[in-house]
C-alpha cells in the first residue's frame, strides 16, 4: 500500500495534526493565560514529589504576575532557607518543609484548601 492508500491510523482520523494538538485532555495552564487575583482569593494546596530520590514541596496554583510570584519566592527562600523555582503558576521547593511554608504564605494573606 503505498501514498494516499495507505490505512490511517486510528488516531489520527479526522484530526489535522498542525491544529495544536495534544495528546493531553487537560489545557496546560501557563503565565500568558492566567487571571490575576487577590491574594485573600488563593486556594492554594500542598503537594510532595519525589525527584532524583529527593522530596520537593510544591505549592499551586498562584494566580499572580511573573513578577509578584518572584519576589514572594525569593522571601519565602530567604526565610526558610532553602532553593526553589517557578514553574507556570507553582512553586516548587526543596525538602519536605510544608509545617515551615504555612507561616510565610499566610503573612503574605494567601489561604489554604
Amino acid at each position: 500500500i503505498k501514498g494516499d492508500k495507505m490505512k490511517k491510523n486510528l488516531f489520527e482520523i479526522g484530526r489535522d495534526f498542525k491544529d495544536s494538538w495534544s495528546s493531553d485532555n487537560r489545557d496546560k495552564i501557563t503565565q500568558k493565560n492566567i487571571e490575576i487575583l487577590p491574594r485573600d482569593k488563593h486556594k492554594l494546596y500542598f503537594k510532595k514529589e519525589k525527584r532524583r530520590g529527593k522530596i520537593i514541596t510544591i505549592v499551586k496554583p498562584f494566580y499572580l504576575n511573573k513578577k509578584e510570584l518572584q519576589e514572594i519566592l525569593k522571601s519565602i527562600k530567604k526565610s526558610i532557607g532553602t532553593g526553589g523555582s517557578i514553574k507556570g503558576n507553582t512553586i516548587e521547593l526543596q525538602g519536605d518543609i510544608k509545617d515551615k511554608l504555612k507561616e510565610p504564605l499566610i503573612e503574605f494573606g494567601f489561604k489554604f484548601k
